[in-house]
């Protein structure tokens, strides 16, 4: 028997039992179904509880058990998310600390070893406490993006908050590489309150629990992860990249169209550029038409995916006129894609991306550079890295302008610069396969955790 199997057996035996409480949010899902799937492997049983609202799908993962609660959220678009997630962080304590005593009535006390919730449910600590389990935190976003919410209040006493001019470009010297425009904030339907009062309780309840795993690898994050352990006294896991480990382990809230794929596949080596904004960004009706001849006049080849709703609130989007017959034989657009895979095929050379940390991270580990058009939290972060400090991705600082965008997409896809910055990525991508392989610095940390689980 292997030592993984073994330790299946074992702990599979002692009723080792982690409960996961996602965000039902794509971007933070996914990393959430990853590491328990990774988990699971390490011989961990595995119940999710979870929202009603943006399910997961239980038969992806056959082996997991799930727990739906009730969360109060009917007909809610996540077109206000920050509304949502103050809604969901009251709303699902109770029927969250009644699932987890239930469970516990059920079973052996030990059958919980711990909690492992997303940091941004910050509730779930109250109601560890309360039981009296361990909670560990996931936090899906990088260490960078961390760090900046952890000095919110030293930015509000050097007046960097609120900020005031949404477009400075003043550097800000406490946070380097930041600038003010990069500062990870989220604009609300009401305003900044909102925010402030979500933030401050993910920081001090991430604090509070007993330890925080990291979807980043040392590589890549070295000096911020060092800031972290060395400025907060808890354990920290720097796991990642979580999707190379399990990448079947993904939940789509969307259907995939894999089409896109055969297209693909008809397509020269390294000339398209990948088109995706995300699960949540959005964009106004104008800004659609100047990315639609931005890419019409850059030449290149391009695969857009345009989500529903994600254009002006519109189920259905309407390209500018004479963009299809200008663009015909060289351009596919779909409502949602398979994005790892689209990631991983040859023909991708570029990905203009809205730099969420999932984006980031699959893009990086596939050694595909990025052109970059932030919208919003750890986007502004992971934009400022991309571009200054791995120097892999080229930003759009101006927002979006045809002239600009033709401009960039040229500039990432067949000048000399963007060949610069695939041989920079492919030495990032070289680095996060090594760090996951025995002996490298993520798998070392994994293991790491394993074992602190188990000493609970």
């Amino acid at each position: 028997m292997t030592r993984e199997g073994g330790e299946r057996q074992v702990h599979e035996e002692k009723g080792r039992r982690i409960v996961f409480f996602p965000c039902p949010l794509q971007g933070h899902m996914n990393p959430m179904l990853q590491l328990a799937t990774l988990l699971h492997s390490k011989g961990f049983s595995i119940t999710i509880i979870h929202t009603q609202f943006n399910s997961p799908n239980p038969s992806n993962f056959p082996n997991f058990s799930f727990e739906p609660i009730s969360d109060g959220i009917q007909e809610t678009s996540t077109k206000d998310f920050m509304a949502l997630l103050i809604a969901l962080n009251i709303r699902c304590e109770a029927p969250f600390r009644d699932c987890l005593a239930r469970i516990l009535s059920e079973n052996k006390r030990d059958s919980i070893v711990c909690i492992i919730s997303d940091a941004i449910m910050h509730f779930t600590q109250a109601v560890a406490n309360h039981l009296k389990l361990p909670r560990i935190v996931l936090r899906p976003s990088p260490p960078s993006c961390f760090i900046a919410f952890a000095n919110f209040p030293l930015l509000r006493q050097k007046g960097y908050l609120p900020i005031k001019d949404p477009q400075s470009k003043v550097p800000v010297s406490e946070l380097p590489p930041l600038r003010v425009k990069d500062i990870p904030t989220i604009d609300t339907k009401n305003s900044s309150e909102e925010f402030d009062q979500l933030i401050p309780h993910m920081i001090s309840e991430t604090l509070a629990s007993s330890g925080l795993i990291l979807n980043s690898l040392d590589y890549l994050e070295r000096t911020s992860l060092t800031q972290i352990q060395q400025d907060f006294s808890i354990p920290t896991f720097p796991v990642g990249p979580l999707h190379k480990y399990s990448p079947g382990s993904s939940n789509s809230l969307l259907t995939q169209d894999p089409s896109c794929i055969a297209w693909l596949d008809n397509q020269v080596h390294g000339s398209v550029i990948y088109v995706s904004f995300g699960s949540l960004a959005d964009m106004e009706k104008q800004e659609l038409v100047e990315t639609a001849w931005g890419l019409a006049n850059s030449d290149q080849p391009f695969l857009w995916v345009i989500r529903p709703g994600s254009v002006g609130g519109l189920d259905c989007v309407e390209l500018p006129e004479g963009f299809e017959e200008k663009t015909r034989g060289r351009g596919c657009v779909v409502k949602w894609a398979p994005q790892q895979e689209v990631l991983a095929h040859p023909a991708v050379g570029g990905f203009w991306t809205h730099c969420g940390w999932n984006s980031t991270l699959e893009s990086i580990c596939e050694g595909v550079p990025m052109l970059c058009w932030p919208s919003f939290g750890d986007q502004r972060v992971n934009a400022r890295y991309l571009s200054h400090v791995w120097r892999v991705g080229l930003e759009l600082e101006n927002g979006l302008e045809r002239g600009e965008i033709e401009r960039a997409i040229r500039r990432l896809m067949v000048e000399k610069e963007g060949e610069e910055m695939r041989k920079r990525v492919k030495v990032l991508k070289e680095n996060a396969e090594s760090s996951i392989r025995k002996g490298g610095s993520s798998q070392e940390s994994l293991e790491r955790l394993v074992d602190y689980i188990l000493s609970f």
